[in-house]
């Protein structure tokens, strides 16, 4: 247990317990379930409904900090709700889309009154009640409206509230603090700067005009109930990632993590230096259970994914208002239900007032290479298919049938291998995929590694291409020969080699780096510059006049090393460059348009989903079935 950690138990543990009479309470006890434990269902939970709190405390029952008095934070926030909520979201989609998530992606659209603050279990209810209370002395000062002003720099993007109503608003969490600190016997400070509404943070320097664009489609006059909400989350995992579980993971071994899909799972950055390619420590946000997980079954997800809404107030011009649970009816206003996720009303206004260089021209994917032999059988693999007198068997049925031809010895094949079988195989299927979402290939560029054409090939045999787009061999696009296990750079297969080898080679393409320009172990720099003027002479080399796209095969580092400098970023540090590349599986991709009008470029989805699927270990019928 860390040192923080442990003060922090000490800490909670040494405060003095008060007894909570709420009937949700009261029903867990009456079940059997210790006070501090349905206690701390009842706050994880948002004290909302004894179903609620009853399949947490069942999900938690292997939870080894289950009896740990860790207290939720809680902080609370003033947000839009109505045709104003609807426009924020679409921005927030927008601004993603076009320029990456950045840190504002992380919340949804807010302003905050009271930051994050520490209350015990038992003493969550006076929260509410201070809210109901504060809530209903404000109701009749509260503006019928708040005044918003778009503010801008380099790193931030936001509306800044009126110093009038801000003032108000300032009193209201003041008054919140003061009477929620005496009476749970808790911290809470209010916001007392510049009160603000977040639209984009941290985000490159060169997106901002992009971001102001979309902003300025917003109208801050739009119709608007604001809401005041208590929302919590659960302290020890501030600091950590927060991912969301794609597909079911059933555990191998006995520290491994169950996970169902939609599962949400932290981890923790600083704890992954020592574990296996592929995998990922994480705690169960379900469960509370801690294990390794494959990483590829997972995506990113949001901060506030986990976060549990409490109780929230609702500020109603005519000096109507309510507190309510987040499961409860909106109040009826006008006839109409006031509640954000059933109005639909302005949610395309930002799509159809875009810039008009968005409209998509060129495009770019960069793709891993698919899965190799040697990445399922070792690094020994040739020597497992040769026979005593050198020539080539399949050993096993993911080896493939047949290696190409070539003059010099098949032991450079060691250094240079092919795709396995389902290599191929995962390489036709996204080729199909792309041809079933219509994407339409004009040119193909190709690292000279045996199972990056290889990778090529079986793409346009997938998109039925084959016959009319040439691969294009490029021996700038190898990879960062720093990684290069022999220390050397492989002897690869000729042009004329693999166009004997029915590989679809344009032969009458001259790389603009020959191979003899690559130099053994070369550096981070040396790699990236190479990077960026590959990729700059590709794109020259493509008339821009066509809307088709540019395919790109390389290796796990090409993902970054060709994109970056395409949309204007900086090279990674060499150190996040290797944890990023590392994660890339095969037929990884990313996805660049060119933005019309003004030669620039910006990343978004590739046209297609990802490829995911679970390993298959050799397997010898006399262990168990035959044998003891």
């Amino acid at each position: 247990m860390a040192v923080a950690e442990t003060q922090l138990y000490a800490k909670v543990s040494n405060k003095h317990k008060s007894k909570s009479t709420s009937t949700l309470l009261e029903s867990l006890l009456a079940k059997g379930f210790p006070a501090h434990i349905a206690q701390k269902a009842l706050a994880a939970t948002g004290q909302k409904t004894i179903e609620d709190a009853a399949k947490w405390l069942h999900s938690h029952c292997n939870d080894p900090s289950l009896d740990d008095p860790i207290p939720q934070e809680y902080a609370l926030y003033l947000c839009p709700t109505g045709h104003l909520h609807n426009h924020l979201q679409e921005f927030w989609k927008e601004s993603k889309r076009q320029c990456g998530k950045n840190r504002a992606h992380e919340i949804f659209p807010h302003i905050t009154l009271c930051d994050f603050f520490t209350c015990e279990d038992q003493k969550v209810e006076l929260l509410y009640d201070t809210l109901k209370r504060v809530g209903d002395s404000f109701s009749q000062s509260f503006p019928p409206f708040i005044s918003l002003s778009l503010h801008s720099s380099t790193s931030y993007l936001g509306f800044f509230i009126g110093d009038s109503h801000a003032n108000i608003l300032k009193e209201f969490a003041l008054a919140f603090s003061s009477e929620a600190s005496a009476l749970a016997d808790c911290h809470v400070k209010p916001c007392l700067k510049q009160l603000h509404l977040t639209l984009a943070h941290k985000f490159y320097p060169h997106h901002q005009k992009t971001l102001e664009q979309l902003a300025r489609c917003i109208n801050p006059g739009e119709t608007c109930q604001w809401v005041a909400a208590l929302y919590s989350r659960d302290m020890r995992f501030v600091h950590y990632q927060t991912l969301r579980a794609l597909f079911q993971y059933k555990p191998q071994n006995i520290d491994e993590l169950m996970i169902n899909v939609g599962d949400f799972v932290y981890v923790d950055p600083t704890q992954q230096s020592d574990v296996s390619e592929g995998w990922v420590i994480g705690t169960s946000h379900r469960t509370g259970c801690r294990g390794f997980l494959p990483e590829n079954y997972t995506e990113r997800a949001n901060e506030s994914d986990t976060w549990v809404k409490h109780r929230e107030y609702t500020f109603v011009t005519a000096s109507r208002s309510c507190i309510q649970t987040e499961n409860e009816p909106h109040e009826k206003l006008n006839g109409e239900v006031h509640n954000p996720s059933m109005s639909r009303n302005g949610t395309n206004v930002l799509s159809l007032q875009l810039p008009q260089n968005a409209a998509r021209r060129r495009g770019v994917l960069v793709m891993r290479h698919g899965e190799r032999v040697d990445q399922v059988f070792g690094k020994s693999w040739l020597q497992q298919c040769l026979t005593a007198d050198g020539k080539y068997y399949r050993a096993d049925l993911n080896f493939p049938s047949t290696l190409p031809k070539r003059k010099e010895s098949m032991k450079h094949f060691e250094y240079d291998p092919p795709l396995s079988c389902c290599g191929i195989f995962q390489s036709r299927l996204i080729g199909e995929a792309l041809l079933d979402q219509e994407v339409t290939v004009s040119y193909v560029y190709s690292s000279p590694a045996l199972r990056c054409v290889q990778t090529a090939q079986h793409v346009l045999q997938g998109l039925k291409l084959d016959q009319k787009v040439k691969i294009r061999v490029e021996p700038g696009l190898f990879e960062w020969t720093k990684w290069e296990a022999s220390r050397e750079i492989p002897n690869f297969m000729t042009v004329t080699e693999l166009a004997e080898a029915s590989y679809k080679i344009d032969t009458s393409y001259r790389g603009n780096f020959p191979l003899s320009s690559l130099v053994p172990s070369e550096s981070y720099e040396e790699y990236v510059s190479r990077s960026s003027a590959v990729i700059k002479q590709i794109i020259t080399a493509c008339p821009s006049k066509g809307k088709g796209v540019i395919l790109i095969v390389g290796h796990g580092s090409s993902l970054a090393s060709f994109t970056r400098p395409l949309i204007g970023l900086p090279a990674r540090d060499s150190s996040d460059f290797a944890q990023v590349v590392r994660k890339i599986p095969s037929l990884g991709m990313c996805f660049c348009e060119e933005l019309k009008g003004n030669n620039k470029w910006q990343m978004v989805n590739p046209p297609v989903k990802t490829l995911t699927h679970g390993a298959n270990a050799a397997f010898n019928w006399r262990n168990g079935i035959v044998e003891d």
